[in-house]
């Protein structure tokens, strides 16, 4: 693995896409804590595979993956997996924040365009339309679900400062990551997030 030099920085309520290679490995770190990022996932060669909470979960029986976990795409390949995790909660339930989510949850007037319209933003140089985009997988949102009433519940993230969590590419990719524009899923303050890349050798 080769290192890139710079830790790179999304900053509040914003969004980046970029491309790994198979081999390479994606550190999103919390940098100050309780911040959310938002992931997505499309093959770099075919953007109609793209990732999927659902095979992802049917395939793991749980909701919360962690370390090991492989992160599957809608044809039930392995984009992602998880090689290193310093929190060992996130959420792969909840759909990226939109100005929908702001107009219909919070009753706001003006909304922000969230991180569906960052990862809109941040992706369409690379051909994806809004449409295109799925459920993301939420680094460090913590999402407990009532076992009972089935009730979900958006809680503080447990990541603190410099938390991280590390995934390899299983094949070449297109990423699309945010720092969470969501109020309630960030504690009630929006903070950067910081991403690093190592190279594979191949």
């Amino acid at each position: 693995m080769c290192a890139d030099a710079a830790t790179h920085e999304i900053a509040p309520r914003s969004g980046a896409a970029f491309t790994l290679d198979k081999g390479d490995r994606l550190t999103v770190i919390d940098p100050r804590g309780e911040q959310v990022a938002d992931l997505l996932a499309f093959n770099r060669h075919d953007l109609d595979e793209v990732i999927s909470s659902g095979r992802t979960l049917d395939y793991a029986s749980r909701i919360y993956l962690t370390t090991g976990d492989p992160l599957y795409s809608n044809r039930s390949n392995v984009l992602l997996r998880i090689v290193e995790d310093t929190v060992g909660r996130h959420d792969f339930l909840l759909t990226p924040c939109s100005a929908d989510t702001f107009r219909i949850i919070y009753g706001d007037a003006d909304p922000h365009r969230g991180c569906f319209g960052n990862l809109a933003h941040a992706l369409a140089p690379f051909g994806v339309a809004p449409d295109r985009i799925p459920v993301a997988f939420n680094c460090f949102m913590n999402v407990p679900v009532d076992g009972k009433t089935g009730v979900i519940t958006v809680e503080p993230p447990l990541s603190r400062a410099g938390d991280r969590i590390t995934f390899e590419a299983e094949t070449d990719l297109l990423i699309g990551l945010t720092a969470c524009s969501a109020l309630q899923s960030n504690n009630g303050s929006f903070k950067p997030i910081h991403y690093r890349i190592e190279r594979g050798t191949r």
